[in-house]
């Protein structure tokens, strides 16, 4: 999400300090953009004792490498233990969230974050229960995938680098059971992609499927599920895949129980089926009134008569080109908010 805006500020001669923690794919994301950043703790992973017990650790080692950088202004797009320190610091701090049913996270984080940037689409009084300032807060049209998708060219040369061919393959996305939106819901290394995905290959085992994982146990209980399956070509299972978002725009349609990915992929234009066991984010209904091709479907027998459907059908004529841009252009790019707020901000302290 931030690497356009990086450039931005080092553009305008910014002097950065960049700290991530181990969480998901994040290392080799930043890996892959090429960014030089500092590890700085982890995620909490399944517990509420765990999680506590990394706030302070990572709240630690942030104190550590920020007192000697004295930043003049802290960006965040979720941190819990970067606002807390900012505020401690009285550095000014903006922050993004588009997630305010992570309930102890946003209650964490709203009350230190000076400037606090959200999707309209999310009803704001969801964020003024959990303790958001109303005057602190900055509305968006539009989602926060886009701060990354309107700038994204796809590569077609990705598809030789993986081996399939556009629209004949499928990709999958366990879902964020560690969350802790998810905690007492869902055992954390399970994932429905165990009951969606046979079915599937069962009518299209000519198809290349990519399983996308969050965790060594979800990659662990799902290679079990599906033992006999495990040794296909055509079938991986991995907690990382990069360029994804090229494997989203080529794939005959994508299918997560999480948000971010079945975003992007409608975005772009392709069929889209989340299978969030929850009520439908706001999100998913700004794109589905604004034309894009999301659904939410919860049963998984209903999911794979969709996604047969939609396979079936074959991708539609604006699929595989740039018209998504002009779709996207309509909105608005909550980076570009937020650097130019920043930039407007340090000039006028330091004019």
């Amino acid at each position: 999400m931030f690497a356009h805006m990086i450039q931005w500020f080092r553009d305008e001669g910014a002097e950065l300090l960049i700290t991530a923690r181990d969480f998901d794919s994040t290392y080799k994301i930043l890996d892959d953009q090429g960014l030089d950043y500092l590890k700085v703790g982890a995620h909490g992973g399944d517990t509420i004792v765990q999680k506590m017990k990394t706030y302070i650790e990572r709240l630690d080692g942030l104190f550590e490498v920020v007192v000697p950088f004295q930043p003049d202004f802290f960006v965040t797009f979720g941190s819990v233990e970067g606002p807390r320190l900012s505020m401690g610091l009285q550095i000014p701090s903006i922050g993004f969230s588009d997630e305010p049913r992570s309930y102890f996270v946003s209650k964490q984080l709203f009350p230190f974050i000076d400037q606090l940037i959200t999707p309209k689409c999310i009803p704001i009084e969801d964020y003024l229960k959990i303790h958001a300032d109303r005057e602190k807060i900055i509305r968006f049209d539009g989602i926060d995938e886009i701060a990354w998708l309107s700038h994204y060219t796809p590569n077609p040369h990705l598809l030789n680098e993986f081996g399939v061919q556009q629209g004949k393959f499928v990709l999958m996305r366990s879902e964020p059971a560690f969350a802790d939106y998810f905690l007492n819901k869902l055992k954390p290394e399970e994932t429905l992609i165990s009951q969606i995905f046979p079915p599937l290959y069962c009518q299209h085992p000519d198809y290349t499927y990519f399983l996308l994982v969050r965790t060594d146990k979800q990659e662990k209980w799902l290679r079990e599920q599906l033992n006999e399956y495990v040794s296909y070509p055509n079938v991986r299972i991995t907690q990382y895949l990069p360029h994804i978002v090229d494997l989203c725009f080529y794939a005959a349609v994508v299918i997560s129980g999480g948000g971010t990915i079945v975003r992007e992929s409608s975005l772009l234009n392709v069929p889209s089926i989340e299978f969030f066991p929850g009520d439908s984010a706001p999100q998913e209904i700004f794109l589905t009134s604004n034309g894009f091709p999301m659904e939410h479907i919860r049963e998984p027998d209903l999911i794979v008569k969709r996604a047969l459907e939609i396979i079936s059908a074959g991708p539609g004529q604006n699929r595989f080109n740039l018209s998504f841009r002009e779709h996207i252009a309509k909105f608005e790019d909550p980076c570009r908010i937020c650097f130019d707020y920043v930039v407007d901000k340090l000039t006028n302290t330091q004019s």
